[in-house]
């Protein structure tokens, strides 16, 4: 089979399927200014309603309020990243990122999909666009996405279903990704006629090693979630139904920890971790003295002792 004409069957590896990358959407797509709606995260203890549109960002813990789940909501469309998901979501990255009380984020998508990748409805739509008119619209739309990235508390992919393209590279921005057994997961941009783009250059290799890298990148190939987690694209593989509970069981013992050491630590891994043994040596002399100093250090200590679970505040 083909979609737009351009993604034919494999030998190797699962082909690109159109119920994986969804109507009218496709590895990546970009979002222009005027086309963002307006509206607003909702990211306080008792969140629940959309954040914008296509999107949804919540406490759903009890008892719990630092840990936030972020739903991409377009079930319709297998969670495309349309232009209002898009705006949703780099408003929502930004809420958070300045929240002192978010400890965790859990990213997931409603319905059977994860996310099918961006809108390719603009695809040849501008045929006279020029390249430095395509590249401004496509890092804006990169940018947006991957502000992800710039939250300093850890962050979970709930991978429920098909993770295509761009849809794959948010989950690879994330910290952690718990996948469904039988999601698709892939980066067929050359299938489509394109180059990689979202970083998947860069977020592959950093999460996959780069042998992983070209086999995905190259061929660009599906595979499972069970297969995701033997190439360490995921951490762990379950049945789709236990995918969300699992992320949010590990979002909830991560918002136990003390949040200063738990961000520092995030700090350290960033990036593919230190560029050597001294490097992380200096590095892990100066932030675990940092950590030594905190109150959140002596409430560690004397529930250890009195056989408690601690109280951490962040201080």
């Amino acid at each position: 089979m083909s979609v737009g004409g351009g993604v034919p069957e494999r030998a190797a590896g699962w082909p690109v399927d159109q119920r994986d990358i969804g109507p009218g959407s496709v590895a990546s797509a970009p979002v222009t200014a005027s086309e963002n709606p307006a509206g607003t995260p909702a990211t306080g203890p008792d969140a629940g309603a959309p954040a914008g549109p296509d999107l949804r960002v919540e406490r759903p813990v009890d008892g719990v309020d630092g840990v936030v789940l972020v739903t991409l909501d377009l079930p319709d469309r297998r969670n495309m990243m349309s232009a209002a998901m898009t705006a949703s979501w780099g408003r929502a990255m930004a809420e958070l990122r300045t929240d002192p009380t978010v400890r965790a984020v859990v990213v997931t998508g409603a319905g059977s999909a994860f996310c099918s990748g961006g809108d390719l409805s603009w695809i040849g739509a501008e045929p006279d666009a020029t390249v430095a008119d395509l590249r401004a619209r496509m890092l804006a739309f990169y940018r947006t996405w991957l502000s992800v990235r710039e939250l300093e508390v850890p962050t979970i992919a709930a991978v429920n279903g098909a993770a295509v393209g761009a849809g794959l590279a948010v989950a690879l921005a994330c910290d952690l990704r718990y996948a469904a057994e039988e999601a698709r997961l892939g980066a067929p941009f050359t299938a489509l006629g394109m180059h990689p783009g979202m970083a998947t250059t860069w977020l592959l290799p950093e999460v996959a090693g780069l042998a992983v890298a070209r086999d995905l990148l190259l061929t660009g190939r599906m595979v499972s979630g069970t297969e995701a987690v033997q190439l360490g694209l995921a951490s762990r593989a379950l049945p789709a139904a236990e995918v969300l509970p699992a992320a949010l069981e590990a979002a909830t013992q991560i918002a136990a920890t003390a949040p200063l050491a738990s961000r520092l630590t995030k700090a350290a891994l960033g990036g593919g971790g230190h560029p050597s043994l001294q490097a992380a040596i200096e590095w892990e002399g100066l932030a675990q003295a940092v950590t030594l100093a905190t109150d959140d250090l002596q409430e560690g200590l004397a529930a250890a002792r009195e056989r408690r679970a601690p109280r951490f505040t962040g201080r």
